[in-house]
């Protein structure tokens, strides 16, 4: 009996993280559009897929709603928003790249608030977190992989970007060694945003879930109250975490352009 619930705990905490090929609602679930795969990609609609276009509407929504009219001073929603670009401009572009990050704002606050967006909206009850998808997190390391790359490339041309990859005075001897591990580091920089997101934000759902599971696993209702006192103690400290995982990738992002752009400095 004890194996059997311990085995669904397990199944429910799977199930919950891994993307599906349905949406989970009320008392069943909701099978999603499958197509045949073209040229050997499933093009099928997922779950997490689900996710990425209902926090893509919100926040569009919410931005058209927050600034439908101009406004000498914002209010509300569009006082929020504009709080947090001014927190973007001024505590992560302008530490990093200066008045030459002003061009890449659009971008970073893109990243942010998809991010956040996509993070926050796995903490409601049948969701899921697009953010906890490595696929997902790896198309958005590989947009800032695509932009630090241009960003080198257009401010130091082609030569001059790449020759920048290894330390100017290195002796020749050394090239062969160095190379490699600089070719390896610029692959290391998108490698490590796309597992730093995916592992944060999984993990906040695995603890929360392993808590829960705690009841049915030691069929014990007396460790009831402290199940879900510790997991709505972690739920409180995901939400956190949703804007502080934003922040990091944004600033990360930030960072890494900076370094591709003026490599001198």
């Amino acid at each position: 009996m004890s194996g059997n619930a311990s085995a669904e705990g397990q199944v429910d905490i799977i199930g919950h993280i891994l993307d599906s090929k349905f949406l989970e609602v009320p008392f069943g679930h909701i099978l999603l559009p499958q197509f045949a795969p073209i040229f050997g990609i499933d093009f099928s609609i997922t779950r997490h897929l689900v996710m990425l276009w209902v926090a893509s509407a919100v926040l569009v929504v919410s931005m058209l709603v927050a600034f439908r009219g101009r406004q000498l001073v914002p209010s509300g929603l569009a006082n929020l928003f504009e709080a947090v670009v001014i927190f973007i401009r001024d505590e992560v572009v302008a530490p990093t790249m200066g008045e030459r990050g002003r061009p890449f704002m659009p971008f970073f606050l893109t990243v942010f608030f998809f991010i956040l967006f996509c993070n926050l909206i796995g903490l409601i009850p049948y969701s899921a977190t697009p953010t906890g998808n490595i696929s997902v997190t790896a198309a958005l390391a590989l947009c800032t992989f695509v932009v630090v790359q241009v960003t080198g490339i257009a401010n130091n041309g082609l030569f001059g970007y790449f020759k920048s990859l290894v330390p100017s005075g290195m002796p020749l001897w050394l090239l062969p060694i160095m190379v490699p591990i600089e070719i390896l580091g610029l692959f290391s920089k998108p490698f490590a945003l796309c597992i730093r997101l995916f592992a944060n934000m999984i993990a906040g759902h695995v603890a929360i879930l392993v808590f829960l599971g705690l009841i049915i696993m030691l069929q014990n209702y007396l460790i009831a109250p402290f199940s879900v006192g510790f997991a709505a103690a972690i739920y409180l400290l995901e939400i956190f975490i949703a804007f502080i995982q934003a922040f990091i990738f944004t600033l990360l992002s930030a960072l890494f352009i900076s370094m591709a752009a003026h490599p001198d400095h």
